[in-house]
């Protein structure tokens, strides 16, 4: 693009960073990040949260956190992705922090959210803490359980060796 003299706007350095996360391209991801603040996209939402999400996987969680605290408004998407680069490293604790912090806030929980913390919980062994979650999707956020949360519950309980636990909750 930036060869054929092509125009960036704010739709095109997303697609951009979702592949230099994909690709384990950190050098190059944060020469993007140097053109999403030229070219005054810094402020944009979907920027913001593609760039979160390629810190977290490319493993700087403080870069991650430095865009996702320098954010004037956040979506779900935003919290996920936060969340999400903690879990992916091993800091459990953060990703629980986080997600109370978002209800603090005021934000909902989604089911991408749930997915989130469900799949923390499954990587950290912490089955009771997956049940909590798990059961207050439904119950205190209306979030309808789908295949993706039954899939993180069936895993969780197969790791602690709970196997007759989760062929209970997926025929029950």
């Amino acid at each position: 693009m930036l060869l054929s003299h092509k125009p960036i706007d704010r739709h095109t350095l997303p697609a951009v960073l979702k592949s230099c996360a994909g690709l384990s391209a950190f050098r190059l991801g944060r020469q993007v990040h140097g053109s999403v603040y030229v070219n005054g996209f810094s402020s944009d939402m979907a920027n913001s949260n593609a760039l979160i999400t390629m810190y977290a996987k490319s493993g700087d969680l403080a870069g991650a956190r430095k865009v996702f605290d320098g954010m004037p408004v956040r979506n779900e998407i935003s919290w996920s992705a936060m969340m999400a680069g903690y879990g992916i490293h091993g800091a459990f604790a953060e990703v629980f922090l986080l997600f109370d912090k978002m209800v603090d806030e005021g934000q909902r929980p989604d089911g991408v959210t749930f997915t989130t913390v469900l799949t923390a919980c499954s990587h950290g062994g912490l089955t009771e803490k997956g049940r909590e979650y798990f059961e207050m999707m439904e119950r205190r956020f209306g979030v309808i359980p789908v295949l993706e949360h039954y899939t993180c519950m069936v895993d969780m309980l197969g790791r602690v060796g709970r196997v007759e636990e989760a062929e209970k909750l997926i025929l029950g």
